[in-house]
């Protein structure tokens, strides 16, 4: 058993490794990476990366990664493409093969028969000497020094390597594209990061009961109105028009002042030039002007008119912190 420093300067070995690794990919980044890039932004067919062992699960990363980014791709097992799978690839496709070596028999068997489609094909591989990279049309070079692993027994810089490369083409892609974060919130809806993208306040205040008052409303009746609604306030209105706002911490500090309150209307009590909002704000911009004003809730008012009440409960229900 290794003692604990032991087990610690191996894991920073291991990080050491894998971060030179991910150094030297730098030169790699040239003239053909992209060319890497166009072809697949202007691939008039789709996307489709292949790979064999733990590259394969690399490539449903970069899958992944490349679908929630604007680039539509698809994954293909390389051993399956060889039993049957291969008519997912059409003759406008771009196929990325993804392979440490660039020699496994998976990939002897399914490169010529690639070439026989007409596809594009991309090698992201390790060897630049390999049968993969002499029969792509395209390289992107994914060379590591050594393994992390005592031996090179096992893939870990080179996956690793396959990976960060994997997310430097997305990212590019995603520049490239023009990908905003209206586009990404689009591809995301279920995420918190996507609901903070496209949820809005009127997406939330229509929830809620709409408490009102008007100006002249006597006190006691301003009280069931903010308690019979449970958000805690109301707006005050002057006919149609927002004069102000009464919140029940209004109504705590008001009867500390004057208990006697038969002779209170609303006007007497509430607090003009109120915190408001429009629906078409995103609800995660609404949070940060509650926590910057120490408030729990917003009126909602579009084209001068009251709609209701946004509160801090609606936006945090919504996994929006």
């Amino acid at each position: 058993m290794k003692s604990r420093e032991e087990i610690r300067e191996i894991a920073l070995e291991t990080i050491e490794t894998e971060l030179l690794a991910i150094n030297n990919l730098k030169s790699y980044i040239d003239n053909n990476f992209a060319r890497c890039v166009e072809s697949i932004l202007f691939c008039k067919g789709r996307v489709v990366i292949t790979g064999i062992g733990k590259s394969a699960i690399i490539a449903q990363k970069i899958v992944a990664t490349f679908n929630s980014t604007g680039t539509p791709a698809i994954f293909m097992h390389a051993g399956d493409a060889i039993h049957g799978d291969l008519g997912i690839v059409q003759h406008d496709d771009v196929v990325m093969c993804i392979s440490n070596s660039g020699n496994t028999p998976e990939i002897k068997v399914l490169t010529p028969m690639l070439k026989s489609l007409g596809a594009m094909l991309i090698g992201m591989v390790g060897n630049t000497s390999s049968y993969l990279a002499q029969q792509a049309d395209l390289i992107i070079n994914t060379s590591v020094e050594k393994e992390a692993t005592p031996g090179n027994p096992a893939p870990t810089s080179s996956t690793t390597a396959q990976l960060v490369m994997g997310d430097a083409l997305a990212v590019a892609l995603l520049q490239c594209r023009g990908f905003s974060t209206s586009d990404f919130a689009r591809y995301h809806p279920g995420g918190s990061l996507g609901k903070q993208l496209y949820t809005k306040v009127s997406h939330l205040y229509p929830r809620n009961e709409k408490p009102q008052v008007q100006i002249d409303t006597p006190l006691r009746e301003v009280i069931i109105e903010i308690s019979g609604k449970r958000l805690g306030v109301t707006a005050v209105l002057e006919g149609k028009k927002l004069a102000g706002i009464i919140t029940d911490g209004d109504l705590r500090r008001m009867l500390q002042r004057n208990p006697e309150m038969n002779a209170l209307t609303a006007k007497d009590i509430m607090t003009t030039g109120p915190k408001t909002i429009e629906g078409e704000t995103l609800a995660v911009d609404a949070l940060q002007l509650m926590r910057k004003h120490n408030i729990t809730q917003l009126l909602v008012v579009d084209d001068n008119e009251y709609k209701g009440v946004v509160h801090l409960h609606d936006i945090l229900n919504e996994g929006i912190i």
